[in-house]
């Protein structure tokens, strides 16, 4: 596999739709940190939340997952209780070639106050708004930014095209829009 470059993220960004909307080069003034950069693309967090909260003493089972387990903002900032969690999307929408998987790792910032930023592989073919979740490991109440940078994907490409990719296999989350909790 091989990690793919600026030029290969930017002509793939505009000329196929792969991220929109696209933003060429790092915006950093007063923010965290977004857009295109060296072997990677630092996505942005919407504004629209939601908050794990334990109000009616819910287990937590990705079989019979309990959506009164949260509670929804749509807001600037959004404040994680301590050692909680809360579901957010990206503001950018993806649509990944067959040929290419894409990691995503948290930003350093938030990494350095103790805020984990979680999201599995994207999967060839498959497209829509990544949910992101935010993990508060800390013993105090934590500030997420919305529409600034949350987390940063890399783009490898394989040496060949997959024999079965997500969209041949209609997986469950192709197209998602908004903030998606767990599907069986």
């Amino acid at each position: 596999m091989t990690i793919l470059s600026d030029r290969w993220i930017r002509e793939a960004a505009q000329e196929h739709g792969m991220i929109e909307p696209f933003v060429e080069g790092q915006r950093r003034e007063g923010c965290i940190s977004y857009g295109l950069s060296s072997y990677g693309y630092d996505a942005r967090v919407a504004d629209e939340f939601k908050i794990f909260t334990n109000i009616d003493s819910a287990v937590v089972d990705p079989k019979k997952f309990e959506p009164t387990s949260f509670v929804d903002r749509k807001t600037d900032t959004c404040i994680i209780p301590p050692n909680s969690f809360a579901l957010a999307r990206t503001v950018e929408y993806f649509r990944i070639p067959r040929d290419v998987l894409v990691i995503c790792l948290g930003k350093s910032t938030y990494a350095r106050c103790g805020i984990i930023v979680n999201v599995t592989p994207l999967e060839p073919e498959w497209e829509g708004h990544v949910t992101l979740e935010f993990s508060n490991t800390t013993p105090l109440p934590a500030r997420v930014y919305a529409n600034e940078g949350a987390c940063q994907f890399l783009f490898l490409q394989g040496n060949e095209p997959c024999e079965i990719s997500y969209a041949d296999r209609a997986g469950k989350y192709m197209g998602q829009r908004g903030v998606t909790l767990p599907r069986l």
